[in-house]
């Protein structure tokens, strides 16, 4: 979601160009659009910089009638600038309200650039109430208070955007890039991006334009290894760091970019410089997990490293470069740390700044290391992530079997069944091939009983009494509430595997309770939590989520998604519907994040285990 560009007139509605598709604001959409149908003065809409809200309004206004105004740092002291294209040249405040109050919509658009007279302005058209108002101001920013008050006193409700989730930005990248993301490159997009949506599209336009996106060659997904191209965009968003003078400073900033990920002592630094750094929040102090003594010394921000790399000269790089050499025992400690978290059965999320960091340089990263990711990201329900850890161990040791057997379950529980049976590597992947395939009995008969972790496979396939006893509370929690058949007992499982971070099992307990639940009220709410989880697992297709998916789609997109399963494109889609090409888009790409689908590819499995 970007701002659009538009040119105002004075005649009629504005002429509108829309680079990506609207997603992810269907419900402040909707709020925003019933409020105007109402005929109520107006609203308020603010959030952090780039996170949507001008693409959400001008979504809103679109097919209307409407005015836009925009503040500019430029302009913030020429009286009534804001509005020079809608006033004359020497208009008093009385005389403006009562040019404006004719106008039935008027957007103003970056609010807290206003200069003052523009401001009060805005305010006494709200204090009137005859021109509805949709105000866009940035969080954070020093705002005219004249501005302010339109919400603090209550003169327009006021709605504030969170950043988009990580799914909905993945999807908005996904378009830019035309075409799938590789899960580890949308990752990477997103930790660069940190919800800055106008920094998402410039740095997805750099990497099209360059032609630094290859496709993977077994998935035909978009894959970005290397350096961060340095766009104008991209210098003008990290000026704080590349703009620094004082070469005490920029040498501080270069180590601490050439050291990520590892710690950096404190006592290997000029502290009067870390504490001058820090004040500006170009840096940030973290504290060392217990038992270590010292702190951590990072970049404020994930994009300030990449970009002080790539801007340093060749002499200065081969001086300070050399961390990937010395992150052999960091990447052990990662992957130990990870293993122990899978033996407590406590998967919820863990920095992992070692593997992240070597992945986005394109160095190789050991099978090893490489398969304990995987096995971590696909007990927390990141089937595709997972995916994309196996193939890149297998990048550099293709026939390493803790990597092909990640890759067969994740491939298996997603429906990639061609991938899951090359991969095949153990007894439990064969298991997950037969499930992929719909032979469920199969499936269970071929688990090993010795392994723990197998024995609760059983469970998730609705055979409890294979799975014993199990060593770990949470799981056998669920094996005996589903063997008792007890709704309310699974609801109880699900809740604990969901704050343990196994969001899959979740999904998967929440949908065996509503199959269960004799009450129908309950039996709703089991599946509406299913449903949410399963959002959160882009990709799964397991059998005890089956049937849940495709139900939580509008008709009309039921109506859209099946008939681009069936092959059809948007063109014949929309011939077929008596629909606009760009309306069908838009409903897929919604529809794309209900699924969990990365592209038209992945609906066909949808639909068949919807059916």
């Amino acid at each position: 979601m970007t701002s659009a560009r538009d040119t105002a007139s004075e005649g009629g509605a504005n002429t509108l160009e829309l680079p990506w598709p609207f997603t992810g604001r269907e419900d402040e959409l909707d709020a925003v659009r019933r409020s105007l149908a109402a005929g109520r003065p107006g609203t308020v809409i603010t959030g952090p910089a780039g996170c949507g809200k001008t693409r959400l309004v001008t979504e809103a206004v679109r097919g209307t009638d409407w005015a836009r105004a925009a503040g500019t740092p430029e302009t913030r002291a020429v009286p009534y600038a804001a509005f020079a294209h809608l006033l004359p040249e020497r208009a008093t405040l009385h005389r403006a309200v009562q040019l404006l109050s004719g106008r039935r919509l008027l957007v103003v658009d970056d609010a807290h650039l206003l200069d003052d007279a523009s401001a009060a302005l805005v305010h006494q058209l709200a204090v009137q109430g005859r021109t509805r108002l949709l105000v866009v101001a940035t969080d954070g920013a020093r705002t005219p208070s004249a501005v302010s008050r339109l919400w603090t006193g209550e003169l327009l409700p006021r709605l504030t955007l969170e950043p988009l989730p990580r799914e909905d930005t993945v999807h908005l990248a996904a378009a830019g890039a035309d075409g799938p993301l590789e899960p580890l490159t949308a990752n990477r997009l997103h930790r660069l991006a940190q919800g800055d949506l106008r920094l998402l599209r410039d740095l997805v336009g750099a990497l099209r334009e360059r032609g630094l996106f290859t496709r993977h060659p077994d998935t035909s997904e978009r894959t970005w290894r290397g350096p961060v191209p340095v766009t104008a965009a991209l210098r003008e968003r990290t000026a704080p760091v590349l703009d620094r003078t004082d070469p005490e400073e920029r040498e501080v900033l270069d180590r601490l970019a050439f050291a990520e990920p590892l710690p950096v002592d404190l006592d290997s630094l000029d502290l009067r410089v870390l504490e001058r750094l820090e004040a500006e929040r170009l840096i940030r102090v973290d504290d060392l997990p217990d038992g270590v003594p010292d702190s951590a010394v990072r970049l404020a921000h994930p994009l300030h490293g990449p970009v002080l790399r790539a801007c340093a000269g060749t002499l200065r790089a081969r001086r300070l470069t050399g961390a990937p050499g010395r992150c052999g025992p960091a990447l052990a400690a990662e992957a130990a740390t990870l293993l122990r978290h899978v033996e407590l059965a406590d998967v919820r999320p863990l920095a992992t700044p070692v593997g992240e960091w070597l992945a986005d340089e394109g160095v190789a990263i050991p099978a090893g290391y490489a398969a304990v990711r995987a096995r971590f990201s696909r007990l927390r329900g990141e089937l595709r992530e997972a995916a994309a850890w196996a193939r890149q161990g297998l990048r550099y040791a293709p026939d390493d079997r803790d990597c092909r057997g990640e890759l067969a379950l994740a491939a298996a529980q997603t429906g990639d069944l061609a991938t899951a049976e090359r991969m095949i590597a153990n007894r439990r992947s064969a298991a997950w091939v037969a499930a992929a395939r719909g032979d469920v009995q199969a499936a269970v008969a071929g688990l090993d009983d010795e392994v723990a972790y197998d024995r609760y496979d059983a469970v998730r396939l609705g055979a409890p009494e294979r799975a014993g006893e199990l060593p770990v509370g949470v799981l056998a929690d669920h094996a005996h509430a589903l063997a008792r058949r007890d709704g309310a007992a699974l609801d109880r499982a699900a809740r604990a595997l969901e704050e343990r971070g196994f969001l899959l099992f979740a999904a998967e307990a929440y949908a065996q309770a509503a199959g269960v639940h004799g009450e129908p009220r309950a039996a709703r709410t089991s599946r509406t939590r299913a449903v949410a989880l399963a959002r959160r697992c882009p990709g799964a297709r397991t059998p005890a989520l089956a049937g849940l998916v495709l139900g939580e789609l509008t008709a009309r997109q039921r109506q859209i998604v099946t008939l681009a399963a069936a092959g059809l494109s948007n063109r014949q889609i929309a011939e077929r519907l008596t629909l606009s090409v760009r309306t069908v888009g838009n409903h897929l790409y919604s529809a794309y994040a209900r699924l969990g689908a990365s592209d038209r590819g992945a609906l066909s499995g949808a639909v068949g285990l919807s059916a």
